[in-house]
């Protein structure tokens, strides 16, 4: 417990300030992100998110993607309830023992080509939590990963800059 307050007070705020929000980057990522999308895909990409195990960090930076100022609907990134429906899968978290088989069965339950995005150092690598009795550390210990986002956690512009690796 302790080593993960020292990380929070080493890491300190990472979230992005609304006055960067109006960088030109971000717009550009996401015209590109949105035309490769519907050139590969011919339509919007449809995502999956999983929490695999994790302290909810990534989720809330994944859950400002879908805020007004970042928008990713606009930018033709839908979120899909159902994994059967999905074209990329979205992990979190390292992967948790009790998760495993969930986490197996989400993976084939995606059609092909399946794409498989690791968002965060606990999905990456393990992370903070590392392999321990109670997990087997980065996801791709359990299922391929095609993408690696890292980042404890990591900001909304750097996971739209992962969703644009997929079509490079």
């Amino acid at each position: 417990m302790i080593r993960i307050l020292r990380q929070i007070f080493r890491t300190g705020i990472v979230t992005d300030r609304t006055s960067h929000i109006d960088d030109p980057r971000i717009k550009v990522v996401g015209i590109n992100l949105d035309a490769s999308s519907k050139k590969c895909l011919r339509r919007s990409m449809t995502v999956r998110q999983v929490d695999a195990g994790s302290c909810n960090g990534c989720e809330l930076e994944i859950h400002a993607m879908n805020n007004p100022v970042y928008d990713c609907e606009r930018l033709g990134i839908h979120f899909s309830a159902s994994p059967r429906f999905a074209d990329v899968l979205l992990v979190t978290g390292p992967a948790a023992i009790n998760m495993e088989i969930a986490l197996r069965r989400t993976y084939d339950a995606v059609p092909a080509p399946k794409i498989v995005i690791a968002v965060g150092d606990c999905a990456c690598n393990g992370g903070i939590f590392g392999e321990t009795y109670a997990s087997l550390g980065g996801i791709d210990k359990v299922i391929p990963v095609n993408v690696y986002i890292p980042g404890c956690p990591p900001t909304p512009s750097d996971i739209f800059n992962g969703f644009y690796k997929i079509f490079l």
